[in-house]
C-alpha cells in the first residue's frame, strides 16, 4: 500500500509531540475527491487537541493526525461527482476531524472550492479556516451596518485579521486591539483605531455597536461595552476557566438586549466560492506571519503558542515551492 507523508503525535503533549511520519495514502470511497494537499496552516483549536485539552472530543487513540484547512490540486475525481475536475486548483476545510497536514487528502465535494486565482496556494491557505469563520460571524452572527462601531479583539490573529478587512469592506468603523507593536500592521488592514490590549482594558474603550472576539477571556466585562441593541460574536471561550466563560455565553444569548452570539463554523462549498470571490475582488488579503515545511509544524505550534503572530503559520506540504 502506497504511503504518504503526514504530521503525527502518539501522545498529547507540548509542540515536540508533533513529527513528521508516514500512513497509508488515503482511497477517495465513491462521492469523494482525492486532493494532493499543497499547504495547510496552523490554528487555535490544533494547539488545543494536541495539548489534550480538548480530549472527550479528540479520544486517547494513537497516532493521531492535525490540521483542519488546506490548499492543494484534485489528483482523483471517483464516479458520481460533479463539479471538481482532476487538475483544479482548490481549498477548502475539513469537517469535525483533522489530518490536512499531510500528502493527500479524501474529501466530499462539499468541503472544497475553486482557491482563488489571484494569490499562491502557499498564501490561499492562511484563509480558509479563518476566513470563514470571520465571514460567518460578521455577516450571519452580527450584520455591522454602515457606520456601526465594530471592536476587533485578536485583531492581528488569523481570524482577527479577515474581521479587520471584513469590517472595513461591511463599512463599518473598525477599532483593533492588539498586541504592541503589532498596531501599526492592523492600521494597514484598515482599522480605523488601534490599540494595545497592554494598555486598553473594557473600561477604557467603548462603547461599541459589534465586538468581535477572538481572544476568549473577559466576556463580562467586553459585553458591558457594547452600546444597546449591540451584538458581541466570541469565536473562542477559555479553556482554563470553561465552565463559567461558557456558561454566561449560553445566559447571554437568552437574556438582555446586547447578546453573545456563540458559534463554532462548519463551512461548506458556497462559504468558501464566496470567500475566494473576496480575495479576487480585492476585498481580503491574506496574511502570511511564517512558511515552514511540513517537517518544521512543532516550530509552527510552538511559534503560535508564542504569540505575537500577523496572520497565519503557513506548512507548505508539498516537496516542490511552485504555486
Amino acid at each position: 500500500m502506497p504511503t504518504m507523508r503526514a504530521a503525527l503525535l502518539d501522545r498529547y503533549g507540548p509542540p515536540e509531540v508533533l513529527y513528521e511520519g508516514r500512513v497509508p495514502v488515503p482511497v477517495p470511497a465513491p462521492g469523494e475527491v482525492l486532493v494532493k494537499v499543497h499547504a495547510t496552516s496552523v490554528n487555535g483549536g490544533e494547539l488545543a487537541g494536541r495539548a489534550g485539552r480538548v480530549r472527550l472530543v479528540t479520544g486517547g487513540r494513537f497516532p493521531q493526525r492535525t490540521g483542519i484547512d488546506f490548499t492543494g490540486e484534485v489528483a482523483e475525481v471517483t464516479p458520481g461527482v460533479r463539479g471538481p475536475a482532476v487538475g483544479d486548483q482548490v481549498w477548502g476545510v475539513l469537517g469535525r476531524t483533522l489530518g490536512s497536514a499531510a500528502e493527500y487528502l479524501a474529501v466530499r465535494p462539499g468541503r472544497i472550492a475553486r482557491a482563488p486565482r489571484t494569490v499562491s496556494l502557499t498564501e490561499a491557505a492562511s484563509l480558509p479556516a479563518g476566513g470563514t469563520t470571520g465571514l460567518t460571524a460578521l455577516r450571519a452572527h452580527a450584520g455591522p451596518r454602515p457606520g456601526e462601531r465594530l471592536l476587533v479583539r485578536g485583531a492581528a490573529g488569523g481570524v482577527g485579521s479577515v474581521a479587520v478587512q471584513l469590517g472595513k469592506a461591511l463599512g463599518a468603523r473598525v477599532t483593533a486591539l492588539a498586541g504592541p507593536g503589532r498596531l501599526d500592521f492592523v492600521r494597514e488592514l484598515g482599522a480605523d483605531e488601534a490599540y494595545s490590549y497592554t494598555e486598553c482594558g473594557p473600561a477604557d474603550l467603548g462603547p461599541f455597536d459589534v465586538i468581535m472576539d477572538t481572544a476568549g477571556t473577559e466576556h463580562r466585562a467586553w459585553r458591558r461595552r457594547l452600546a444597546p441593541g449591540g451584538r458581541m460574536v466570541a469565536i473562542s471561550f477559555d479553556l482554563d476557566r470553561k465552565a463559567a466563560s461558557l456558561g454566561h455565553l449560553l445566559a447571554s444569548t437568552v437574556h438582555g438586549r446586547a447578546r453573545v452570539r456563540f458559534f463554532s463554523g462548519d463551512p461548506r462549498h458556497c462559504l468558501l466560492t464566496e470567500l475566494a470571490g473576496l480575495v479576487d475582488g480585492g476585498a481580503l488579503r491574506p496574511v502570511v506571519d511564517s512558511v515552514r515545511p511540513l517537517a518544521e509544524i512543532a516550530a509552527a505550534h510552538r511559534a503560535l503558542e508564542a504569540g505575537g503572530v500577523r496572520g497565519k503559520h503557513v506548512i507548505r506540504v508539498a516537496a516542490d515551492e511552485t504555486a
